[in-house]
C-alpha cells in the first residue's frame, strides 16, 4: 500500500515516515561531511567543489524520499537516478580553473535543473499524464514548492537562534564552540532542514496552510510598489540595470520571485472564484516585472553588441528571454480573465506547463556552458 495513503489515518504509518525522513535528514547531513573524510575539508579552497555539487549533497535523498512515499515505479526511479548521476559526473569532470564564470554559473543552475526531477518524484513519475491531471499534480508542486521554502526559512531563523545562543552559553564557560557550530552544525542543519522541511508540508499543517497565502496577498503588492519606485528611479536618474554579474543576478532574482508570487498565487486561488482587487494587483506586478525584463534585455543586448558574449551575459539573456516569454503570456491571459474572456485555468495551465522550459535551460547552461566558453 502507498505509503502516502498511510501516512493521514494510520499512526503506525505516520510513526515510519517520521523515522524515515529522520533517516534520510542524518544521510544528508553525513553527505556533505563526507568529502572531508576523503581529504577534502569544507574551507575556503575547496569551496567551488561544495558549490558545485549543493544540490547533490541533499537532493537525491528528497527525490528518494517522494519515491517511498509515492510507491514510485522502477523505471521512473531510474530515469531520476541517472538524472542525479549524469549531474554529479558532469560538473565535477569538466576542468574548471580558478574563479571560472561557467563554474559559477553551473553551480547556480544545477539546482534548477535537478528540482525538475523532485517535481518528477512528487508527482509520482505522473508529471505529464493526462494534461489535466498532469496540470493539477505540477500545480501541487508549485504549491509544495512554496510551502516548503517558507517552512525552511522558519527553520533556518530557529536554527539561527540556536546556534547564537549555543555559543553565547558556552563562551560563559569559557569554551569557544564556533568552529564546531560552523562546520558541523550550520551544514549538516541546512541539508537536514530539506528533508525535515519537505516532510512537514506533506504532513499538511494548517497553520502553514493559512499563512502561506496571505503572506503571498502580503508581499505581492509590496513588491509591485519596489519594482514601480525602481522604474521611477530608473527613469528620473536616467540609470540602467548593469550588467555586472552581481546585478544581472539581483535583477533576475527580483523577476524570479515575482513569478514565484504570481506561481503560489495562481496555485492558492480557487479558479472559479471571480476576479477582485488582488488579481488587478497581480496583472499590475505582472507588468511592472515585464518592463523591468525589457529594460534588462535591453541593456544586455546593447553590451553583447558592443563587447561580444560572456558566460554571464549569455546565462542572463536565456534567462530573461524565458522570463520574457512566460510573463508577456502571463499578462495577456490575465487581462483576459479580468475581462471575462478566458477562464483562470488557462492561467494555471499556462504556468505549469511552462515549468519545465526553465529546468531545460538550467540544465543547457550547467551543462553546455564551459565547453562553449572554454571553461572560463
Amino acid at each position: 500500500m502507498n505509503a502516502s495513503e498511510n501516512s493521514g489515518a494510520d499512526p503506525g504509518a505516520a510513526r515510519l515516515e517520521a523515522a524515515v525522513v529522520f533517516a534520510l535528514a542524518v544521510l544528508a547531513a553525513l553527505a556533505i561531511k563526507a568529502p572531508a573524510w576523503f581529504g577534502l575539508p569544507m574551507d575556503e579552497g575547496n569551496a567551488p567543489f561544495y558549490a558545485r555539487n549543493m544540490s547533490l549533497f541533499v537532493l537525491p535523498f528528497l527525490a528518494g524520499y517522494f519515491a517511498w512515499k509515492r510507491d514510485l515505479d522502477m523505471k521512473s526511479c531510474l530515469w531520476i537516478s541517472a538524472a542525479f548521476g549524469g549531474a554529479a559526473l558532469l560538473v565535477n569532470a569538466f576542468p574548471f580553473p580558478p574563479e571560472s564564470d561557467t563554474e559559477i554559473l553551473a553551480a547556480l543552475h544545477m539546482p534548477i535543473a535537478l528540482w525538475l526531477a523532485i517535481g518528477i518524484a512528487h508527482a509520482g513519475g505522473a508529471w505529464s499524464e493526462r494534461p489535466d491531471r498532469g496540470a493539477s499534480r505540477r500545480m501541487d508542486f508549485v504549491r509544495f514548492s512554496g510551502e516548503m521554502f517558507l517552512y525552511y526559512v522558519l527553520i533556518a531563523l530557529g536554527g539561527g537562534v540556536l546556534s547564537g545562543i549555543t555559543m553565547f552559553l558556552f563562551a560563559a564557560i569559557g569554551l569557544d564552540p564556533e568552529a564546531f557550530v560552523a562546520r558541523w552544525v550550520i551544514p549538516c542543519g541546512a541539508m537536514g532542514a530539506v528533508l525535515v522541511s519537505a516532510w512537514l508540508v506533506e504532513t499538511k499543517q494548517r497553520a502553514m496552510v493559512h499563512i502561506a497565502p496571505m503572506l503571498t496577498r502580503l508581499f505581492t503588492p509590496l513588491f509591485a510598489a519596489v519594482l514601480l519606485v525602481f522604474l521611477g528611479a530608473m527613469a528620473w536618474t536616467g540609470n540602467v540595470v548593469g550588467v555586472e554579474r552581481e546585478a544581472l543576478i539581483a535583477c533576475d532574482l527580483l523577476l524570479v520571485v515575482v513569478l514565484g508570487l504570481l506561481l503560489y498565487a495562481a496555485s492558492a486561488r480557487d479558479p472559479e472564484e471571480k476576479p477582485g482587487l488582488f488579481d488587478r494587483i497581480q496583472l499590475a506586478l505582472v507588468v511592472l516585472a515585464l518592463i523591468v525584463d525589457v529594460v534588462a534585455l535591453t541593456a544586455i543586448a546593447a553590451r553583447i553588441s558592443e563587447f561580444g558574449f560572456s558566460p554571464n551575459k549569455a546565462a542572463a539573456l536565456g534567462m530573461n528571454l524565458a522570463l520574457l516569454v512566460n510573463l508577456a503570456w502571463s499578462a495577456w491571459l490575465y487581462a483576459r480573465f479580468l475581462r471575462g474572456a478566458a477562464p483562470f485555468a488557462a492561467l494555471e495551465r499556462w504556468q505549469t506547463d511552462y515549468l519545465p522550459i526553465y529546468a531545460i535551460w538550467a540544465a543547457f547552461v550547467a551543462a553546455a556552458f564551459p565547453p562553449l566558453f572554454g571553461y572560463i
